[in-house]
């Protein structure tokens, strides 16, 4: 595929068949994220591909697979949201979150080296490391769309749940998680929200805003 022809196929999809994606488009897909810059030139990323079912059940275990539209109705009032597409965004998304990482075809758990306490940055320099790691993670998505795959991020965001991903996967001390990655092949009748699409030429300001 085409690079541009991938980046405009890129979606978020989080109704996946129940089908494993091959171990060879798994590391091709991985090693399109390894060509991503890097603050510090050294790459110091790790991925997880977690397989295992009982283990993936374990570390969404936090996660709430009971919530249902009218609670994702009331979420989205009480944060205030008021554009329609980004209302049925989240609407469609809080009460999938559960079974999109059990069921996507791989669920990789990609890890950076962070020196400094990631959520007390004392400058902008020391969150680096978890810039750099998103630019690996948007390389993934795409080299995933352009297989024909498609995906899903979603950060650990309840309390102890990156404590309780790190424990069950046996990550090394100096490791952070940035998100769950979760690819797959689309079902038939996966749910594809109208993103706003603001055109390059509306959003330059050149010299000056």
């Amino acid at each position: 595929m085409e690079f541009y022809e991938a980046v405009s196929s890129r979606r978020t999809v989080r109704d996946f068949q129940k089908k494993e994606i091959e171990a060879n488009i798994v590391q091709r897909i991985i090693e399109a994220g390894l060509q991503a810059p890097t603050n510090d030139h050294m790459r110091q990323w790790e991925f997880v591909i977690v397989n295992d079912k009982p283990t993936r059940l374990r570390i969404i275990g936090k996660l709430n697979q009971n919530r249902t539209e009218s609670d994702a109705v009331a979420a989205v009032d009480s944060w205030g949201f008021r554009d329609d597409c980004q209302r049925e965004m989240y609407i469609d998304a809080i009460p999938k979150q559960h079974k999109m990482l059990l069921n996507a075809g791989c669920l990789i758990i990609p890890c950076f080296r962070q020196k400094t306490p990631l959520l007390q940055p004392v400058n902008l320099s020391a969150l680096n490391g978890f810039a750099s790691i998103w630019c690996c993670i948007e390389n993934i998505l795409l080299a995933a769309a352009a297989e024909g795959i498609y995906g899903v991020t979603r950060i650990p965001s309840i309390s102890g749940e990156s404590e309780l991903i790190k424990e069950t996967l046996k990550l090394p001390e100096g490791y952070e998680i940035p998100c769950y990655v979760a690819l797959g092949y689309p079902t038939e009748n996966a749910k594809q929200i109208e993103q706003h699409r603001p055109k390059a030429e509306d959003r330059i300001h050149v010299d000056k805003w």
